[in-house]
Protein backbone atom coordinates (compact mmCIF):
# COMPACT_ATOMS: atom_id res chain seq x y z
CA UNK A 1 0.00 0.00 0.00
CA UNK A 2 1.21 3.49 -0.77
CA UNK A 3 2.33 5.70 2.09
CA UNK A 4 -0.29 7.38 3.54
CA UNK A 5 1.30 11.13 3.35
CA UNK A 6 4.22 12.28 1.30
CA UNK A 7 7.40 12.49 2.58
CA UNK A 8 7.48 16.50 1.51
CA UNK A 9 4.00 16.94 3.57
CA UNK A 10 5.37 15.59 7.11
CA UNK A 11 7.50 18.34 8.02
CA UNK A 12 9.50 18.21 11.27
CA UNK A 13 9.83 14.82 12.50
CA UNK A 14 9.82 15.22 16.57
CA UNK A 15 10.69 12.42 17.67
CA UNK A 16 10.59 8.45 16.17
CA UNK A 17 9.58 5.77 18.37
CA UNK A 18 10.27 2.10 17.56
CA UNK A 19 8.65 -0.72 18.67
CA UNK A 20 11.13 -3.65 17.19
CA UNK A 21 13.58 -4.06 14.63
CA UNK A 22 11.51 -6.51 11.69
CA UNK A 23 12.04 -5.23 8.38
CA UNK A 24 8.49 -3.98 8.57
CA UNK A 25 8.29 -1.69 11.38
CA UNK A 26 12.31 -0.99 11.10
CA UNK A 27 13.14 0.79 7.49
CA UNK A 28 16.55 1.55 6.88
CA UNK A 29 15.91 3.66 3.84
CA UNK A 30 13.25 6.07 5.84
CA UNK A 31 15.66 6.36 8.69
CA UNK A 32 18.94 7.74 5.68
CA UNK A 33 15.76 10.50 5.09
CA UNK A 34 16.03 11.91 8.92
CA UNK A 35 18.37 14.27 10.72
CA UNK A 36 20.54 12.33 12.23
CA UNK A 37 19.54 14.79 15.32
CA UNK A 38 16.14 13.28 15.32
CA UNK A 39 15.49 11.98 18.78
CA UNK A 40 14.80 7.99 18.40
CA UNK A 41 13.14 6.00 21.50
CA UNK A 42 13.73 2.33 20.97
CA UNK A 43 13.65 -1.03 22.53
CA UNK A 44 16.87 -2.62 24.22
CA UNK A 45 19.97 -3.65 22.43
CA UNK A 46 18.64 -1.23 19.29
CA UNK A 47 20.37 1.71 20.11
CA UNK A 48 24.04 0.20 18.34
CA UNK A 49 21.60 0.09 14.69
CA UNK A 50 21.20 3.96 15.05
CA UNK A 51 24.39 4.86 16.38
CA UNK A 52 26.43 2.91 13.58
CA UNK A 53 24.32 5.40 11.74
CA UNK A 54 25.29 7.95 13.32
CA UNK A 55 22.34 9.55 14.96
CA UNK A 56 23.28 10.88 17.92
CA UNK A 57 20.01 11.24 20.33
CA UNK A 58 19.29 7.72 20.91
CA UNK A 59 17.19 6.64 24.19
CA UNK A 60 17.08 3.24 24.34
CA UNK A 61 14.77 1.53 27.28
CA UNK A 62 14.09 -1.68 28.58
CA UNK A 63 10.50 -2.73 29.75
CA UNK A 64 8.61 -0.09 32.33
CA UNK A 65 11.42 2.53 32.11
CA UNK A 66 9.98 6.00 30.95
CA UNK A 67 11.58 8.91 29.23
CA UNK A 68 10.63 12.91 28.77
CA UNK A 69 11.34 14.65 25.87
CA UNK A 70 9.90 18.38 25.23
CA UNK A 71 7.80 17.53 28.51
CA UNK A 72 6.12 14.05 26.36
CA UNK A 73 6.79 11.69 28.49
CA UNK A 74 7.95 8.07 26.90
CA UNK A 75 7.12 4.63 28.41
CA UNK A 76 8.21 1.58 27.33
CA UNK A 77 5.86 -1.10 27.72
CA UNK A 78 5.76 -4.75 27.62
CA UNK A 79 4.74 -6.86 24.17
CA UNK A 80 4.46 -10.32 23.36
CA UNK A 81 6.41 -10.65 20.00
CA UNK A 82 10.32 -10.90 19.31
CA UNK A 83 13.10 -9.86 17.22
CA UNK A 84 15.21 -10.40 13.99
CA UNK A 85 17.03 -8.59 11.47
CA UNK A 86 19.80 -10.78 10.44
CA UNK A 87 20.96 -14.62 10.35
CA UNK A 88 22.27 -14.53 14.11
CA UNK A 89 20.48 -11.90 16.02
CA UNK A 90 17.11 -13.65 17.10
CA UNK A 91 15.73 -12.34 19.91
CA UNK A 92 19.42 -10.11 20.61
CA UNK A 93 17.12 -7.27 20.83
CA UNK A 94 14.24 -6.04 22.81
CA UNK A 95 10.59 -5.37 21.54
CA UNK A 96 7.74 -3.51 23.17
CA UNK A 97 4.89 -1.00 22.93
CA UNK A 98 4.68 2.53 24.06
CA UNK A 99 2.81 4.91 25.81
CA UNK A 100 3.03 8.84 25.42
CA UNK A 101 1.48 10.90 27.78
CA UNK A 102 1.62 14.58 26.59
CA UNK A 103 2.70 17.58 29.19
CA UNK A 104 0.25 19.66 30.99
CA UNK A 105 -2.74 16.89 31.57
CA UNK A 106 -2.90 16.26 27.70
CA UNK A 107 -3.82 13.24 26.30
CA UNK A 108 -2.22 9.69 26.90
CA UNK A 109 -1.70 7.40 23.40
CA UNK A 110 -0.78 3.75 23.49
CA UNK A 111 1.26 2.29 20.63
CA UNK A 112 1.22 -1.87 20.82
CA UNK A 113 3.80 -2.27 18.24
CA UNK A 114 3.64 -6.07 17.20
CA UNK A 115 2.16 -8.63 19.91
CA UNK A 116 0.04 -10.59 20.70
CA UNK A 117 -3.01 -11.18 23.29
CA UNK A 118 -1.94 -11.62 26.71
CA UNK A 119 -1.46 -10.32 30.02
CA UNK A 120 0.27 -7.56 29.64
CA UNK A 121 -2.79 -5.18 28.68
CA UNK A 122 -3.86 -5.47 32.13
CA UNK A 123 -0.89 -4.50 33.41
CA UNK A 124 -0.39 -1.80 31.31
CA UNK A 125 -3.82 -0.22 31.96
CA UNK A 126 -3.52 -0.53 35.88
CA UNK A 127 0.18 1.02 35.71
CA UNK A 128 -0.32 3.83 33.46
CA UNK A 129 -4.61 4.73 33.54
CA UNK A 130 -6.54 6.73 31.57
CA UNK A 131 -5.24 5.56 27.83
CA UNK A 132 -7.25 8.27 25.50
CA UNK A 133 -6.51 5.79 22.48
CA UNK A 134 -5.25 2.64 22.00
CA UNK A 135 -3.31 1.35 18.66
CA UNK A 136 -3.70 -1.57 18.56
CA UNK A 137 -2.65 -4.64 16.02
CA UNK A 138 -5.31 -6.45 13.78
CA UNK A 139 -4.07 -8.42 11.05
CA UNK A 140 -1.33 -10.81 10.40
CA UNK A 141 -3.10 -13.25 12.03
CA UNK A 142 -3.88 -16.06 9.65
CA UNK A 143 -2.65 -19.15 10.29
CA UNK A 144 -3.13 -19.12 13.71
CA UNK A 145 -0.76 -22.16 14.61
CA UNK A 146 2.29 -19.94 13.75
CA UNK A 147 1.02 -16.36 14.20
CA UNK A 148 -1.08 -16.69 17.62
CA UNK A 149 1.59 -16.16 19.76
CA UNK A 150 2.49 -13.40 18.16
CA UNK A 151 0.17 -11.35 16.13
CA UNK A 152 -3.62 -10.36 18.07
CA UNK A 153 -6.77 -11.10 15.61
CA UNK A 154 -9.75 -8.83 15.49
CA UNK A 155 -11.57 -9.68 18.43
CA UNK A 156 -8.15 -10.06 20.91
CA UNK A 157 -7.20 -6.65 20.13
CA UNK A 158 -10.59 -5.64 20.90
CA UNK A 159 -9.97 -7.41 23.97
CA UNK A 160 -7.19 -5.84 24.34
CA UNK A 161 -8.58 -2.45 24.29
CA UNK A 162 -10.70 -3.48 27.12
CA UNK A 163 -8.18 -4.83 29.31
CA UNK A 164 -6.34 -0.90 28.76
CA UNK A 165 -9.48 0.83 29.88
CA UNK A 166 -8.58 2.52 26.68
CA UNK A 167 -11.83 5.00 25.68
CA UNK A 168 -10.78 4.65 22.24
CA UNK A 169 -8.90 2.07 20.07
CA UNK A 170 -7.68 2.84 16.51
CA UNK A 171 -6.82 -0.53 14.30
CA UNK A 172 -3.58 -0.58 12.61
CA UNK A 173 -1.15 -3.44 11.28
CA UNK A 174 -3.56 -4.38 8.56
CA UNK A 175 -3.55 -4.14 4.86
CA UNK A 176 -0.10 -2.74 4.52
CA UNK A 177 1.78 -5.65 3.50
CA UNK A 178 0.86 -9.10 2.74
CA UNK A 179 2.71 -10.72 5.95
CA UNK A 180 -0.34 -13.85 6.19
CA UNK A 181 -2.45 -15.61 4.64
CA UNK A 182 -6.38 -13.49 5.96
CA UNK A 183 -8.04 -11.55 2.67
CA UNK A 184 -6.81 -7.75 2.90
CA UNK A 185 -10.01 -6.46 4.52
CA UNK A 186 -11.15 -9.37 6.22
CA UNK A 187 -9.27 -7.41 9.60
CA UNK A 188 -10.99 -4.55 9.54
CA UNK A 189 -14.55 -6.11 8.90
CA UNK A 190 -13.74 -8.52 12.15
CA UNK A 191 -12.62 -5.49 14.32
CA UNK A 192 -15.29 -3.37 13.74
CA UNK A 193 -18.23 -6.47 14.38
CA UNK A 194 -16.21 -7.43 17.35
CA UNK A 195 -16.37 -3.71 18.78
CA UNK A 196 -19.80 -3.83 17.71
CA UNK A 197 -20.13 -7.09 19.69
CA UNK A 198 -18.58 -6.00 22.62
CA UNK A 199 -20.93 -3.16 23.25
CA UNK A 200 -18.37 -0.05 22.28
CA UNK A 201 -19.91 3.16 20.97
CA UNK A 202 -19.04 3.09 16.91
CA UNK A 203 -17.81 6.90 17.33
CA UNK A 204 -14.80 5.53 20.06
CA UNK A 205 -13.34 3.02 16.83
CA UNK A 206 -11.49 5.23 15.03
CA UNK A 207 -10.83 3.06 11.61
CA UNK A 208 -9.24 5.58 9.49
CA UNK A 209 -8.54 5.40 6.39
CA UNK A 210 -4.79 5.34 5.19
CA UNK A 211 -2.98 8.62 5.34
CA UNK A 212 -5.96 10.35 7.01
CA UNK A 213 -6.06 11.92 10.94
CA UNK A 214 -7.58 12.81 13.52
CA UNK A 215 -7.19 15.26 16.49
CA UNK A 216 -6.81 13.48 19.68
CA UNK A 217 -8.45 15.05 23.04
CA UNK A 218 -8.73 14.14 26.23
CA UNK A 219 -11.61 12.50 27.55
CA UNK A 220 -13.59 10.62 30.24
CA UNK A 221 -11.48 7.02 30.08
CA UNK A 222 -14.04 3.96 30.94
CA UNK A 223 -13.58 3.28 34.85
CA UNK A 224 -10.55 5.80 34.86
CA UNK A 225 -10.06 9.22 35.84
CA UNK A 226 -12.43 12.31 34.40
CA UNK A 227 -10.83 14.24 32.18
CA UNK A 228 -11.46 17.07 30.16
CA UNK A 229 -10.97 17.97 26.21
Amino acid sequence: TPVGVPWASLGRVDAVVLSHNHYDHLDAPTMRRLPRTTPVFCPAGLAPWFRRRRFTRVTELDWWEAAVLDGVRFDCVPAHHWSKRGLADTCRSLWCGWVLTAPGGGPRLYFAGDTGYGPAFAEIGRRLPGIDLALLPVGAYDPRWCLGDVHCDPEEAVRAADDLNAARMAPMHWGTFLLSSEPVLEPLLRTRAAWHAAGRPREDLWDLPVGASRLLERVRATGGDARTG
